[in-house]
Order: structure tokens, then sequence, then C-alpha cells
């Protein structure tokens, strides 16, 4: 499984799904991320999530369409 790393900037906390989707290229815009939340299959830390607000802290995993993001 092909993996990516995100970093997010040293003076966020956290990113959100929506967020993480576009800056990793899976999706075009923000807007689409709840669609595309509800019509493929993407993992938090192994379990299935649709929110595209989800915040994502450093160390959690995303896995989407045979990728794993990382967010750091």
């Amino acid at each position: 499984m092909p993996q990516k790393r995100i970093k997010i900037h040293a003076d966020q906390d956290y990113i959100e799904l929506g967020n993480l989707l576009k800056v990793a290229g899976i999706i075009d815009t923000g807007g689409y991320a709840k669609v595309f939340l509800i019509e493929n299959e993407v993992y938090v830390n192994g379990e299935r999530d649709t929110r595209r607000g989800r915040k994502l802290y450093r160390k959690d995993v995303v896995k989407v369409n045979k990728t794993e993001l990382i967010v750091e």
C-alpha cells in the first residue's frame, strides 16, 4: 500500500479530514469532500469515517483508495 506523509504546520494542532484529502491531491476542492466521503470508503485509524470536519492529529493514519496518508 503506497504511503504519503502529510505535514501540518508547526503552529497547527490538527488538520480537518476534508483539507487533508485536498492537500494530498485526492480531491480537487474542499467542497467535494462531503460527496467523496459518502461515495468512497475512508478509514481514520482503522474506523470508517464520513465527517469532512474530523480533526486529525499527528500520527493519525487515513486509508483511502489503497493509499495510506500519515499525518505528521
